[in-house]
């Protein structure tokens, strides 16, 4: 049994130095010496039959003449070609090195049609493709650093509260009434936290991909709705109208769900940042090629300086950290409507309240 292993092993062996030997390059030297061969064997015995035939001298000699230009001659011409090959080996090393090192002035300016050239320029087109993937690796990276450092930040207070009211109510003796405030504490910040992540995933979802807007043909009057009995608690609570102005029969092409989280954002946003008493109002209008969705509040109102940046993920105006949110629902109004093909901006002055306009293609 041992031998017919060994057997087997010597066998294989075998087969993979032949197919090592079939594998291996032709180098361009050994392709010259059989042509050059070739060709002195061939003339070598024609001249050597007509000598034959004829018995003339004057055959092989001339025969000789001719085989010793023709060698001359492949000579050069194999000298010409190897010098060409090392010249564009030497270029193409070049470049690779070049490729390597990141340089951004790397061009090719050959615009012959030889082989040469044409492999140049898919050399400088893999360069163009790699350095445009490194870029964007690098734009993703920094997305990511970006958002972790975001999500590092928005995290940090409630866990430094969690770990504070938990660290009391394990080494210090509280009354009953403590306990409960602190309890209420921890149900507080744990909202905060949930909030946080579930805006993260909501988000997160959208822009991988892995949620397709699905648009249908319905009356946005619905979605308005849905998106409306989402604030009316926290509405009644601060005594503040809302007022909706929106035919009912208005039909809008559009993903009823993520519309109204949309609409629902701008909403929260209203009522959130609008004093006891105040006013949140609602209209929509058919325009020619959008629909438009006014929410308008008598809120404190966004200087006209940070209107651009309001609908940066994780963007929080210094003023309102002490109201409830992480800075995400403007980010994510604006994804959804902008992947359905409308848009979003906001009019404000400060002291006079805000409006943000939604534009959706009807159709």
């Amino acid at each position: 049994m041992g031998t017919g292993v060994c057997k087997e092993e010597s066998m294989e062996r075998n087969k993979r130095r032949g197919l090592e030997r079939e594998r291996k390059p032709i180098l361009v030297k050994t392709i010259c010496i059989i042509t050059i061969a070739g060709m002195t064997v061939m003339m070598a015995a024609v001249c050597f039959f007509l000598y034959q035939m004829t018995g003339d001298m004057l055959i092989p000699i001339s025969g000789i003449l001719l085989a010793a230009c023709a060698l001359i001659w492949v000579v050069v011409f194999m000298w010409l070609i190897g010098k060409r090959l090392s010249r564009f080996t030497s270029d193409i090393c070049q470049v690779l090195d070049r490729m390597i090192n990141e340089d951004a002035e790397l061009e090719w300016n050959d615009d012959s049609e030889t082989l040469f050239a044409r492999i140049s320029h898919r050399l400088m087109r893999l360069y163009e493709i790699l350095r445009e993937s490194r870029h964007q690796a690098a734009e993703e990276r920094q997305k990511i650093q970006t958002l972790v450092s975001d999500i590092s930040h928005q995290v940090k207070t409630p866990v430094s509260n969690l770990r504070m009211v938990t660290d009391t109510l394990l080494t210090k003796p509280v009354t009953e009434e403590e306990r409960k405030e602190f309890i209420q504490g921890i149900s507080t910040e744990t909202d905060k936290l949930d909030f946080l992540f579930q805006a993260l995933i909501k988000t997160s979802r959208l822009e991988s991909g892995a949620i397709c807007l699905e648009k249908t043909d319905g009356p946005i009057y619905d979605t308005l709705a849905q998106a409306v009995g989402g604030i009316i608690y926290s509405a009644e609570k601060k005594k503040i109208d809302v007022v909706i102005d929106c035919p009912e029969q208005l039909r809008v092409l559009h993903d009823r769900k993520w519309t109204a989280e949309a609409l629902f954002n701008l909403l929260d946003n209203a009522v959130k940042y609008t004093t006891e008493g105040g006013r949140v109002t609602v209209s929509v209008e058919q325009w020619e090629m959008y629909v438009k969705i006014d929410v308008s509040d008598t809120g404190k109102g966004i200087a006209e300086s940070r209107q651009a940046s309001i609908f940066r993920r994780f963007y929080r105006e210094e003023e309102v950290h002490d109201q409830q949110g992480v800075g995400i629902g403007l980010y994510l109004t604006r994804e959804i409507i902008t992947r359905q093909g409308g848009y979003v901006k906001v009019v404000s002055a400060v002291g006079k309240g805000s409006t943000f306009s939604v534009f959706l293609p009807w159709r």
